[in-house]
């Protein structure tokens, strides 16, 4: 079963909004794997509402220590068949949340992607999506760790919004 989630609340009467940047590196989206399953990456993706006014860093990777989030709720983590078990994923302000108020002295990390916003007008490089192929290219985020969207921004102007689909295997 796979699930997904975005760096926003769920939404109910006004749609999903885009977060803030940091001038400098804010986690936008962090889900923490639980310790009894790993979870495979199936996609990811975000959106800026603007052109950044410098060179900006997309980076979706798993670190070892979490950052202090917003929490999410369960309503916040959408499962793709509406009869399926709830996410085992560890909610919480240093689990599963988005938009990031400290970092964490991360010590480890793996990368799995990462993109470079360009700043030249009529950029068009403010959506994207990848899909990770069955077997090879599905990274695998290890059980009690963190896995993260962080952005590196040289400004607060753009909004972000972001999500990932994974599904909890083990």
């Amino acid at each position: 079963m796979s699930y997904k989630t975005w760096n926003s609340a769920m939404p109910t009467t006004v749609p999903m909004a885009g977060v803030a940047t940091a001038n400098g590196t804010k986690t936008m989206l962090q889900i923490a794997a639980p310790s009894t399953r790993d979870l495979e990456i199936v996609s990811w993706g975000y959106t800026v509402s603007v052109t950044p006014p410098g060179i900006s860093t997309v980076e979706l990777l798993q670190t070892d220590v979490a950052a202090t989030v917003t929490a999410h709720t369960s309503t916040g983590i959408v499962s793709r068949d509406p009869n399926a078990a709830a996410s085992l994923v560890t909610l919480g302000t240093t689990a599963t949340g988005f938009t990031a108020t400290v970092e964490g002295a991360t010590t480890a990390t793996r990368v799995f992607d990462t993109q470079l916003l360009g700043i030249a007008a009529g950029n068009t490089d403010l959506v994207a999506a990848q899909q990770f192929m069955p077997d090879e290219e599905r990274w695998i985020v290890g059980r009690s760790k963190f896995l993260r969207i962080r952005t590196t921004f040289t400004s607060t102007t753009p909004l972000f919004l972001c999500w990932v689909t994974w599904r909890e295997i083990g």
